[in-house]
Protein backbone atom coordinates (compact mmCIF):
# COMPACT_ATOMS: atom_id res chain seq x y z
CA UNK A 1 0.00 0.00 0.00
CA UNK A 2 2.86 2.37 0.88
CA UNK A 3 4.48 1.79 -2.54
CA UNK A 4 1.15 2.40 -4.31
CA UNK A 5 0.62 5.69 -2.49
CA UNK A 6 4.19 6.73 -3.25
CA UNK A 7 3.60 5.94 -6.94
CA UNK A 8 0.33 7.88 -7.11
CA UNK A 9 1.84 10.87 -5.33
CA UNK A 10 5.01 10.75 -7.42
CA UNK A 11 7.16 10.89 -4.28
CA UNK A 12 10.89 10.39 -4.65
CA UNK A 13 12.52 7.25 -3.24
CA UNK A 14 16.08 6.74 -1.91
CA UNK A 15 17.52 7.46 -5.38
CA UNK A 16 16.01 10.93 -5.34
CA UNK A 17 13.60 10.03 -8.13
CA UNK A 18 10.10 8.60 -8.33
CA UNK A 19 7.24 7.68 -10.65
CA UNK A 20 6.95 11.20 -12.08
CA UNK A 21 10.65 11.50 -12.96
CA UNK A 22 11.48 11.59 -16.66
CA UNK A 23 14.37 10.03 -18.55
CA UNK A 24 15.91 13.44 -19.17
CA UNK A 25 15.70 14.39 -15.49
CA UNK A 26 17.40 11.23 -14.22
CA UNK A 27 20.29 11.60 -16.68
CA UNK A 28 20.93 15.34 -16.29
CA UNK A 29 23.80 14.83 -13.83
CA UNK A 30 25.32 11.74 -15.46
CA UNK A 31 28.96 12.48 -16.28
CA UNK A 32 29.98 9.80 -18.78
CA UNK A 33 33.66 8.78 -18.78
CA UNK A 34 33.85 8.69 -22.59
CA UNK A 35 31.59 7.84 -25.50
CA UNK A 36 29.67 4.76 -24.55
CA UNK A 37 28.06 2.36 -27.00
CA UNK A 38 24.58 1.00 -26.31
CA UNK A 39 22.42 -1.53 -28.11
CA UNK A 40 18.72 -0.86 -27.45
CA UNK A 41 16.13 -3.31 -28.76
CA UNK A 42 12.63 -2.05 -29.49
CA UNK A 43 14.00 1.45 -30.05
CA UNK A 44 11.68 2.39 -32.93
CA UNK A 45 8.72 3.21 -30.67
CA UNK A 46 7.55 3.63 -27.09
CA UNK A 47 9.95 3.62 -24.17
CA UNK A 48 12.71 2.10 -26.31
CA UNK A 49 12.61 5.09 -28.66
CA UNK A 50 12.66 7.51 -25.72
CA UNK A 51 15.55 5.61 -24.14
CA UNK A 52 17.50 5.85 -27.40
CA UNK A 53 16.71 9.56 -27.81
CA UNK A 54 17.82 10.48 -24.30
CA UNK A 55 20.94 8.33 -24.35
CA UNK A 56 21.98 9.82 -27.70
CA UNK A 57 21.38 13.28 -26.24
CA UNK A 58 23.79 12.38 -23.42
CA UNK A 59 26.49 11.42 -25.92
CA UNK A 60 25.98 7.65 -26.09
CA UNK A 61 26.51 5.96 -29.47
CA UNK A 62 23.22 4.15 -30.09
CA UNK A 63 22.75 0.94 -32.05
CA UNK A 64 19.14 0.35 -33.10
CA UNK A 65 18.39 -3.27 -34.04
CA UNK A 66 15.10 -3.34 -35.94
CA UNK A 67 12.90 -5.53 -38.08
CA UNK A 68 11.41 -2.48 -39.82
CA UNK A 69 14.43 -0.66 -41.23
CA UNK A 70 12.34 2.20 -42.59
CA UNK A 71 10.92 2.91 -39.16
CA UNK A 72 14.40 2.64 -37.63
CA UNK A 73 15.77 5.06 -40.23
CA UNK A 74 13.05 7.57 -39.35
CA UNK A 75 13.95 7.21 -35.67
CA UNK A 76 17.60 7.82 -36.50
CA UNK A 77 16.70 11.01 -38.38
CA UNK A 78 14.54 12.19 -35.48
CA UNK A 79 17.36 11.64 -32.96
CA UNK A 80 19.97 13.35 -35.13
CA UNK A 81 17.68 16.31 -35.82
CA UNK A 82 17.56 16.97 -32.08
CA UNK A 83 21.19 15.94 -31.42
CA UNK A 84 23.19 16.59 -34.63
CA UNK A 85 26.39 15.09 -33.21
CA UNK A 86 24.68 11.86 -32.17
CA UNK A 87 25.99 8.64 -33.70
CA UNK A 88 23.15 6.26 -34.48
CA UNK A 89 23.61 2.95 -36.32
CA UNK A 90 20.69 0.91 -37.64
CA UNK A 91 21.02 -2.85 -38.15
CA UNK A 92 18.42 -5.45 -39.07
CA UNK A 93 17.10 -8.01 -36.60
CA UNK A 94 14.03 -10.13 -35.93
CA UNK A 95 14.11 -10.96 -32.21
CA UNK A 96 11.77 -13.91 -32.68
CA UNK A 97 14.30 -15.60 -35.00
CA UNK A 98 17.46 -17.28 -33.70
CA UNK A 99 19.07 -17.10 -37.14
CA UNK A 100 18.34 -13.38 -37.45
CA UNK A 101 19.78 -12.65 -34.00
CA UNK A 102 22.93 -14.57 -34.89
CA UNK A 103 23.29 -12.54 -38.12
CA UNK A 104 22.79 -9.27 -36.25
CA UNK A 105 25.46 -10.12 -33.70
CA UNK A 106 27.94 -11.11 -36.42
CA UNK A 107 27.25 -7.83 -38.22
CA UNK A 108 27.63 -5.76 -35.07
CA UNK A 109 30.83 -7.51 -33.97
CA UNK A 110 32.32 -7.00 -37.44
CA UNK A 111 32.10 -3.22 -36.87
CA UNK A 112 34.84 -3.48 -34.25
CA UNK A 113 32.99 -1.23 -31.80
CA UNK A 114 33.07 -1.55 -28.01
CA UNK A 115 29.86 -2.47 -26.18
CA UNK A 116 29.13 -0.93 -22.81
CA UNK A 117 25.35 -1.12 -22.49
CA UNK A 118 22.80 -3.70 -23.69
CA UNK A 119 19.15 -2.85 -23.15
CA UNK A 120 16.82 -5.79 -23.75
CA UNK A 121 13.70 -3.67 -24.13
CA UNK A 122 11.60 -4.95 -27.05
CA UNK A 123 8.27 -6.50 -26.07
CA UNK A 124 5.60 -8.52 -27.86
CA UNK A 125 2.05 -9.27 -26.70
CA UNK A 126 0.12 -11.87 -28.69
CA UNK A 127 -3.65 -12.04 -28.27
CA UNK A 128 -3.84 -15.37 -30.05
CA UNK A 129 -1.46 -18.29 -30.15
CA UNK A 130 1.17 -17.83 -32.83
CA UNK A 131 4.62 -19.33 -33.31
CA UNK A 132 8.00 -18.02 -34.40
CA UNK A 133 9.94 -19.52 -37.30
CA UNK A 134 11.69 -21.64 -34.66
CA UNK A 135 8.26 -23.02 -33.66
CA UNK A 136 8.20 -21.30 -30.26
CA UNK A 137 5.26 -19.32 -28.84
CA UNK A 138 5.77 -15.77 -30.07
CA UNK A 139 5.76 -13.79 -26.79
CA UNK A 140 8.22 -16.18 -25.13
CA UNK A 141 10.38 -16.31 -28.27
CA UNK A 142 10.59 -12.52 -28.63
CA UNK A 143 10.51 -11.17 -25.09
CA UNK A 144 12.69 -13.77 -23.43
CA UNK A 145 14.50 -16.29 -25.64
CA UNK A 146 15.45 -13.71 -28.27
CA UNK A 147 17.00 -11.48 -25.63
CA UNK A 148 18.61 -14.47 -23.93
CA UNK A 149 20.37 -15.42 -27.16
CA UNK A 150 21.30 -11.80 -27.94
CA UNK A 151 22.93 -11.52 -24.51
CA UNK A 152 24.72 -14.87 -24.86
CA UNK A 153 26.27 -13.82 -28.18
CA UNK A 154 27.33 -10.38 -26.95
CA UNK A 155 28.38 -11.01 -23.35
CA UNK A 156 32.03 -11.74 -24.16
CA UNK A 157 32.29 -8.48 -26.11
CA UNK A 158 30.92 -6.67 -23.07
CA UNK A 159 33.35 -8.39 -20.70
CA UNK A 160 36.20 -7.60 -23.10
CA UNK A 161 35.14 -3.94 -23.43
CA UNK A 162 34.97 -3.54 -19.64
CA UNK A 163 38.41 -5.09 -19.17
CA UNK A 164 39.98 -2.91 -21.88
CA UNK A 165 38.36 0.41 -20.97
CA UNK A 166 37.90 0.06 -17.22
CA UNK A 167 34.26 1.09 -17.69
CA UNK A 168 31.71 -1.24 -16.17
CA UNK A 169 29.31 -2.84 -18.64
CA UNK A 170 25.59 -2.80 -17.91
CA UNK A 171 22.77 -5.02 -19.15
CA UNK A 172 19.16 -4.08 -18.48
CA UNK A 173 16.25 -6.48 -18.97
CA UNK A 174 12.96 -4.62 -19.24
CA UNK A 175 10.43 -6.71 -17.34
CA UNK A 176 7.05 -5.89 -15.78
CA UNK A 177 5.23 -6.02 -12.46
CA UNK A 178 2.92 -8.48 -14.21
CA UNK A 179 5.62 -11.12 -13.62
CA UNK A 180 4.15 -11.56 -10.12
CA UNK A 181 0.96 -13.01 -11.59
CA UNK A 182 2.76 -16.22 -12.56
CA UNK A 183 2.30 -19.19 -10.25
CA UNK A 184 4.91 -21.91 -9.89
CA UNK A 185 2.75 -24.59 -11.51
CA UNK A 186 2.22 -22.23 -14.49
CA UNK A 187 5.91 -21.87 -15.26
CA UNK A 188 6.93 -24.98 -17.16
CA UNK A 189 9.58 -24.53 -19.84
CA UNK A 190 8.23 -26.95 -22.47
CA UNK A 191 4.67 -25.74 -21.95
CA UNK A 192 5.76 -22.13 -22.46
CA UNK A 193 7.55 -23.08 -25.68
CA UNK A 194 4.53 -24.88 -27.07
CA UNK A 195 1.28 -24.11 -25.21
CA UNK A 196 -1.98 -25.78 -26.16
CA UNK A 197 -4.27 -23.70 -28.32
CA UNK A 198 -7.35 -24.53 -26.24
CA UNK A 199 -5.81 -23.13 -23.06
CA UNK A 200 -3.69 -20.27 -24.47
CA UNK A 201 -3.94 -16.95 -22.68
CA UNK A 202 -2.01 -13.99 -24.10
CA UNK A 203 -1.71 -12.16 -20.78
CA UNK A 204 -0.37 -15.27 -19.05
CA UNK A 205 2.18 -15.85 -21.83
CA UNK A 206 3.33 -12.24 -21.58
CA UNK A 207 3.65 -12.49 -17.78
CA UNK A 208 5.65 -15.72 -18.09
CA UNK A 209 8.10 -14.07 -20.47
CA UNK A 210 8.53 -11.13 -18.09
CA UNK A 211 9.20 -13.44 -15.14
CA UNK A 212 11.79 -15.18 -17.32
CA UNK A 213 13.47 -11.80 -17.95
CA UNK A 214 14.02 -11.32 -14.21
CA UNK A 215 15.21 -14.89 -13.63
CA UNK A 216 17.66 -14.42 -16.50
CA UNK A 217 19.05 -11.29 -14.82
CA UNK A 218 19.37 -13.06 -11.48
CA UNK A 219 21.25 -16.07 -12.86
CA UNK A 220 23.53 -14.15 -15.21
CA UNK A 221 24.39 -11.71 -12.40
CA UNK A 222 25.50 -14.68 -10.31
CA UNK A 223 27.64 -16.07 -13.14
CA UNK A 224 29.26 -12.72 -13.92
CA UNK A 225 30.10 -12.15 -10.26
CA UNK A 226 31.63 -15.64 -10.03
CA UNK A 227 34.03 -14.84 -12.88
CA UNK A 228 34.80 -11.33 -11.55
CA UNK A 229 33.58 -9.76 -14.78
CA UNK A 230 32.99 -6.01 -14.70
CA UNK A 231 29.51 -6.34 -16.17
CA UNK A 232 26.25 -6.01 -14.26
CA UNK A 233 22.73 -7.05 -15.20
CA UNK A 234 19.49 -5.83 -13.64
CA UNK A 235 15.78 -6.02 -14.43
CA UNK A 236 13.43 -3.03 -14.49
CA UNK A 237 9.70 -2.43 -14.43
CA UNK A 238 9.03 0.73 -16.46
CA UNK A 239 5.56 1.22 -15.03
CA UNK A 240 2.31 0.95 -16.94
CA UNK A 241 3.08 3.17 -19.90
CA UNK A 242 0.98 4.54 -22.76
CA UNK A 243 2.53 2.34 -25.45
CA UNK A 244 1.42 0.02 -28.23
CA UNK A 245 1.27 -2.93 -25.84
CA UNK A 246 -1.29 -1.08 -23.69
CA UNK A 247 -3.37 -0.45 -26.82
CA UNK A 248 -3.21 -4.19 -27.54
CA UNK A 249 -4.70 -4.86 -24.10
CA UNK A 250 -7.51 -2.36 -24.58
CA UNK A 251 -9.71 -4.90 -26.32
CA UNK A 252 -10.04 -6.74 -23.02
CA UNK A 253 -11.16 -3.67 -21.10
CA UNK A 254 -14.33 -1.61 -21.34
CA UNK A 255 -13.85 1.92 -22.65
CA UNK A 256 -14.86 3.47 -19.33
CA UNK A 257 -12.44 1.33 -17.32
CA UNK A 258 -9.65 2.07 -19.78
CA UNK A 259 -10.34 5.80 -19.45
CA UNK A 260 -9.99 5.60 -15.66
CA UNK A 261 -6.88 3.39 -15.88
CA UNK A 262 -5.28 5.67 -18.46
CA UNK A 263 -5.15 8.49 -15.90
CA UNK A 264 -2.74 6.36 -13.85
CA UNK A 265 -0.47 5.54 -16.78
CA UNK A 266 3.01 6.98 -17.13
CA UNK A 267 4.12 9.07 -20.06
CA UNK A 268 6.68 7.51 -22.37
CA UNK A 269 9.45 9.66 -20.90
CA UNK A 270 8.49 8.65 -17.36
CA UNK A 271 8.43 5.03 -18.50
CA UNK A 272 11.95 5.26 -19.92
CA UNK A 273 13.37 6.85 -16.77
CA UNK A 274 14.17 3.67 -14.85
CA UNK A 275 16.00 2.09 -17.78
CA UNK A 276 18.07 5.25 -18.27
CA UNK A 277 18.74 5.56 -14.54
CA UNK A 278 19.99 1.99 -14.18
CA UNK A 279 21.94 2.28 -17.44
CA UNK A 280 23.78 5.55 -16.74
CA UNK A 281 23.64 6.59 -13.08
CA UNK A 282 26.74 6.41 -10.89
CA UNK A 283 24.43 5.31 -8.05
CA UNK A 284 23.79 1.97 -9.77
CA UNK A 285 27.45 1.22 -10.50
CA UNK A 286 28.37 -2.22 -9.18
CA UNK A 287 24.74 -3.14 -8.49
CA UNK A 288 23.72 -6.43 -10.14
CA UNK A 289 20.92 -8.98 -10.02
CA UNK A 290 18.38 -6.46 -8.72
CA UNK A 291 14.91 -5.35 -9.74
CA UNK A 292 14.04 -1.66 -10.13
CA UNK A 293 10.83 0.34 -10.49
CA UNK A 294 10.41 4.12 -10.48
CA UNK A 295 14.23 4.46 -10.44
CA UNK A 296 14.50 2.66 -7.09
CA UNK A 297 15.44 -0.87 -6.14
CA UNK A 298 12.34 -2.78 -5.06
CA UNK A 299 11.15 -6.28 -4.33
CA UNK A 300 9.96 -8.78 -6.93
CA UNK A 301 7.96 -11.98 -6.49
CA UNK A 302 9.33 -14.87 -4.40
CA UNK A 303 9.50 -16.98 -7.55
CA UNK A 304 11.56 -14.32 -9.32
CA UNK A 305 14.02 -14.58 -6.41
CA UNK A 306 14.29 -18.38 -6.60
CA UNK A 307 17.93 -19.17 -7.43
CA UNK A 308 17.27 -22.78 -8.44
CA UNK A 309 14.41 -21.70 -10.74
CA UNK A 310 16.71 -19.10 -12.31
CA UNK A 311 19.51 -21.62 -12.89
CA UNK A 312 17.16 -24.25 -14.31
CA UNK A 313 15.63 -21.75 -16.73
CA UNK A 314 19.08 -20.60 -17.88
CA UNK A 315 20.25 -24.21 -18.34
CA UNK A 316 17.16 -25.22 -20.34
CA UNK A 317 17.28 -22.05 -22.45
CA UNK A 318 20.94 -22.47 -23.31
CA UNK A 319 20.52 -26.16 -24.15
CA UNK A 320 17.59 -25.36 -26.47
CA UNK A 321 19.48 -22.63 -28.30
CA UNK A 322 22.61 -24.72 -28.69
CA UNK A 323 20.53 -27.55 -30.17
CA UNK A 324 18.69 -25.27 -32.57
CA UNK A 325 21.84 -23.47 -33.75
CA UNK A 326 23.95 -26.63 -33.62
CA UNK A 327 26.53 -25.05 -31.38
CA UNK A 328 28.94 -27.03 -29.21
CA UNK A 329 27.35 -28.70 -26.19
CA UNK A 330 26.41 -26.25 -23.46
CA UNK A 331 27.73 -26.49 -19.93
CA UNK A 332 25.24 -27.35 -17.21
Amino acid sequence: MKETLRYLAGLAGPSGYGSNSTAEQVTEDCSLPSQLTAIITGATSGIGAETARVMAKRGVRVIIPARDLKKAGEMKEKIQKESPKAEVIVLEIDLSSFASIKRFCSEFLSLGLPLHILINNAGKFSHKLEFSEDKIEMSFATNYLGHFLLTELLIEKMVETAAQTGIQGRIINVSSVIHSWVKRDGFRFNQMLNPKKCSYNGTRAYAQSKLANILHAKELARQLKARNARVTINAVHPGIVKTGIIRDHKGFITDSLFFIASKLLKSTSQGASTTCYVGLSRKTEGVSGKYYADCNECSCSSMANDESEAHNLWRQSRALIHRRLRLPAAAA
